[in-house]
């Protein structure tokens, strides 16, 4: 390269979430300020391992019109290094002194990797890690929300709103899904913020193994509860995570050939969640003889690339400072993260990690007094309604939902 300025890589790994052009605004105009080049890496890790890496070089007219927008101004890749061969060259091109990144735990581990192999070939650079998902399920202190997740929770709750008032003027059913591999707290939070008559999570059944039938029927016994308060109209939310978490015997009884990940997981973005549970729930209505309209609903890549709302306007460009921050004071190979006080501190992968090197996924507290009173919030059969609501089922205590959350 004809200047030999120092320079910032930027680099996105995994799936968008909103308030990640915020991140890259805020770290550009910081670094920028101060001199630097900034430095933009199409399609995440793969550039690294590519002969032709295509960069976006910002300048400040770029990156202060992205700051508010959705999606990634930098192309995002899943792609993780396996034996190809590291492109050094950009790192001694560009005189790269940090790299930063912005992903998941896996784009965190994979970026301290390569800049220890750069070590060995004397290349020393910083690399500083921002984290993100709209699952927010990474176990930041605090109990902090991921950037991305309170944006993509309003979009859903957005739509949640409208559908439930299509259900209530067409006086029929939504069977509704949400993101979120590990937790619930995308459909928790949507759910909740929309006064829906059934949420299920997998973090309800602490106490059972999951299974779709016990699904099917928490949702029918909303749809009863309300029948017998004269209420024929409501929607059920259910986190793709109930998918995650089944057996292989209860995957299969869906009838779908899934494609799997590499750690084994169903890859539920090829289906729709809320198409098998909706098709699930009207069998078994028809079983019974409820003649019921219900209908589908899919949230998943609709809620990834919305603008981001002010919660992460401000946690983001907080999040960018950090970087500057954690950088000038020589911190690397860490994530950036700040306090309820609003304080940057760096937080390191072993500060999340079990003793098996793995880092679990924070879940929503079901035994939390406010889940409790969201809980009490929801519509269910319970005891005291068997005897009205045998005429709908012969055995109302199977729609009885504490005693489905319990059941071996």
């Amino acid at each position: 390269m004809s200047e030999n300025k120092k320079s910032v890589l930027i680099l996105c790994g995994g799936g968008p979430a909103p308030g990640i052009n915020s991140v890259i605004s805020t770290v550009a105009k910081v670094f920028l300020k101060d001199g630097y080049r900034v430095i933009g890496l199409h399609e995440g890790f793969k550039s690294l391992f590519n002969e032709h890496p295509e960069v976006k070089e910002f300048d400040f007219f770029h990156a202060d019109r992205i700051f508010s927008r959705g999606g990634s101004t930098l192309i995002m890749s899943r792609f993780k290094p396996k034996e190809e061969k590291l492109n050094t060259a950009i790192f001694k091109d560009y005189n790269v002194k940090l790299l930063v990144t912005i992903g998941g735990d896996d784009t965190a581990s994979t970026a301290n990797r390569i800049t220890q192999y750069l070590q060995k070939e004397n290349i020393y650079i910083s690399n500083i890690h921002v984290p993100k998902t709209i699952d927010n399920d990474l176990p930041l202190p605090d109990r902090n929300p991921t950037f991305g997740f309170h944006s993509a929770k309003d979009e859903g709750v957005r739509i949640g709103n409208t559908a439930y008032e299509d259900a209530r003027t067409s006086q029929n059913w939504f069977v509704m899904s949400a993101m979120g591999r590990s937790a619930g707290h995308l459909a928790f939070g949507i759910a909740t913020s929309c006064h829906f008559p059934m949420m299920v999570i997998p973090e309800m059944f602490n106490k059972t193994e999951i299974t779709l039938d016990k699904v099917v029927r928490l949702i029918i016994s909303s749809i009863i509860k309300r029948k017998l308060q004269n209420i024929n109209y409501g929607v059920a939310m259910v986190s793709e995570g109930i998918f995650h978490n089944l057996s292989k015997s209860e995957v299969d009884k869906i009838g779908i050939n899934f494609t799997y990940d590499s750690h084994g997981h169903p890859e539920l973005g090829n289906v729709s969640k809320s198409h098998i549970l909706n098709v699930l729930v009207q069998n078994k209505m028809k079983e019974i003889g409820l003649d019921i309209k219900t209908r589908p609903i899919e949230l998943g890549y609709e809620l990834r690339c919305c603008r981001p709302i002010g919660f992460d306007l401000t946690l983001c460009t907080l999040l960018g400072i950090g970087v500057k921050k954690l950088f000038d004071e020589g911190k690397t190979g860490c994530l950036v993260s700040a306090n309820s006080r609003g304080e940057i501190l760096p937080l390191y992968l072993t500060d999340l990690q079990d003793e098996n090197g793995k880092i679990q996924p924070r879940l929503v507290d079901v035994d939390s007094e406010f889940a409790h009173l969201c809980f009490q919030n929801l519509h269910f059969i319970e005891a005291r309604d068997y005897d009205t609501a045998k005429q709908y089922v012969s055995d109302p205590s199977e729609y009885d939902f504490k005693k489905i959350l319990i059941e071996r």
